[in-house]
């Protein structure tokens, strides 16, 4: 009954055209590196927002909301977002990562990259059923949920999860907002590497973790965004990838504004903030807007 009342919801969602929505299970087995089973409430998943078929672009986002990896801000930096995209004709994939435990975690700095690794592998592996190209799969990220995205942007290359099919890990690009980049003194912001990285991180997890040290000519593009005035995650971190990313020639967009402080984008109208990420899809053919969508 309750399969047949989600699989009705989805449908209906598709006739009236605001994209269906499931929430799914990142992983069918077990968990990797949980010490034991997972609370329901706390195991991680991904909520699909689906263009109806008309209307699907092929272009695809996996969101990753901040709360500096104490807590996710889901609904203003992940619900919100997606259905913004999925008017677009945009499929959007918000991530719930686990937040990092020592108590159930046998190293919890990785846990929230292999939820983001297995999210993107998800998306891919299910890319037909979803109409979605897999070449055009992104990551979109906020404050904390940004350092996710740009680690995961960052550490492609070695696959943290089970990965038989060997799908690619590499995002096809990379939308920062206000983002935590770096876990190094004087820019980090505090709260969010102690959650991820305890009171005392050694060097190694501070450079693994500081995506601005982690930069190469494979680094998908970016666009980042972040105000002059955050009080709460310095622009600086958003300066120091832009550099490192154009040190490397990787194309990169750099927006800042000169006020707006922390979590612009939420007071901001949709069409403020959506609409120069749609332009930096457009201008690296990712995204093509559809007669249809254009309403």
């Amino acid at each position: 009954m309750i399969r047949t009342a989600c699989l009705s919801a989805f449908l209906l969602a598709c006739a009236m055209g605001v994209g269906a929505q499931q929430v799914i299970p990142l992983y069918t087995d077990s968990i990797p590196d949980n010490l034991g089973p997972v609370p329901k409430e706390e195991q991680p998943t991904i909520t699909a927002y689906i263009p109806p078929v008309d209307r699907n672009t092929g272009t695809a986002v996996v969101i990753f909301p901040g709360g500096a990896y104490s807590f996710l801000a889901t609904k203003e930096e992940g619900t919100v977002i997606a259905e913004a995209f999925v008017k677009k004709g945009i499929a959007a994939f918000v991530v719930k990562y686990r937040l990092p435990k020592d108590s159930v975690m046998r190293d919890k700095s990785m846990a929230p990259l292999m939820d983001a690794q297995q999210a993107i592998r998800l998306v891919r592996l299910r890319s037909k059923e979803w109409h979605i190209d897999p070449y055009r799969v992104g990551v979109v990220g906020y404050s904390a949920g940004g350092h996710l995205a740009a680690t995961l942007g960052t550490h492609f290359n070695k696959s943290y999860i089970p990965n038989k099919e060997e799908i690619s890990l590499r995002p096809a690009f990379m939308i920062l907002v206000y983002p935590v980049i770096s876990m190094e003194n004087g820019l980090t912001h505090g709260g969010s590497r102690i959650s991820l990285l305890g009171e005392k991180p050694t060097p190694e997890q501070l450079h693994f973790f500081s995506a601005e040290t982690n930069t190469n000519w494979q680094t998908p593009p970016t666009y980042i965004t972040h105000a002059s005035d955050d009080q709460v995650v310095t622009s600086e971190n958003s300066v120091a990838f832009y550099q490192a990313l154009k040190k490397k020639g990787v194309p990169v967009e750099l927006h800042l504004y000169p006020e707006g402080n922390h979590g612009f984008t939420q007071r901001q109208a949709v069409d403020e903030w959506l609409e120069p990420m749609l332009q930096f899809l457009k201008r690296n053919a990712w995204y093509y807007e559809i007669a249809a969508n254009a309403k």
